[in-house]
């Protein structure tokens, strides 16, 4: 099962990194765009329309990605001091009660609005349209993943339950530990401490010390 829950993981991980190249892409067309407007006086219409669907791709296509690195908002001022199982039995609650239902409607509304765009070949309201339907089939493409990964964490809510600790997940880049970082440079507490000697104190005034 933790392997199946790894593979999922990974799946997640690879899609978030693929689709994250899509900022180059991103950038490219808009250097280019403000290059060719600006410096050679032919801007095109199609560009900003352009750059708002590569945008939605690379917000949409990310969400199961963040979700398999726990990288979500959670409001965790009480959360962070439960102990594993009770925070297992609350988020085991909230997958339930509002994330399945609202990634399902995601997904089955979006791959409904996808066909019907695709039935009526629609494009962008620009003087250059850009077919739209491609843009739209993201929506249940990204729920897809995203219910996909719910149900892996999903499972290590149950999983946790059981077992009384948190199953492992991929790691992959995170914010800077800084105690990892003391170690890896041999930083301690006390060097930092005796640094603070060192620094140096505006002078209180002319008529001061």
């Amino acid at each position: 099962m933790k392997k199946l829950l790894l593979f999922v993981d990974r799946t997640s991980t690879f899609v978030g990194h693929f689709f994250a190249w899509s900022i180059l892409a991103l950038t490219g067309l808009i250097s280019w765009e403000v290059f060719s407007r600006y410096v050679l006086n032919v801007p095109h219409a199609w560009v900003l329309d352009a750059q708002i669907m590569l945008y939605g791709v690379l917000f949409m296509m990310a969400g199961a990605y963040t979700l398999a690195a726990s990288g979500h908002v959670r409001g965790d001022v009480l959360y962070g001091f439960f102990p594993p199982r009770l925070q297992a039995g609350i988020d085991l609650v909230l997958f339930i009660v509002f994330f399945l239902p609202g990634i399902f409607a995601l997904t089955y509304a979006g791959w409904t609005y996808a066909n019907e765009s695709l039935a009526i070949n629609e494009q962008t309201f620009s003087p250059e349209p850009l077919p739209l339907y491609p843009f739209k089939f993201v929506i249940p493409v990204a729920g897809f993943f995203l219910l996909l990964q719910g149900l892996v964490e999903i499972a290590r809510c149950v999983i946790c339950l059981r077992e009384g600790a948190w199953p492992s997940r991929v790691a992959d880049v995170a914010e800077v530990d800084v105690d990892m970082l003391k170690q890896m440079v041999h930083v301690k507490d006390e060097d930092i401490a005796k640094l603070d000697e060192y620094v140096v104190r505006e002078p209180a005034g002319k008529d001061g010390p």
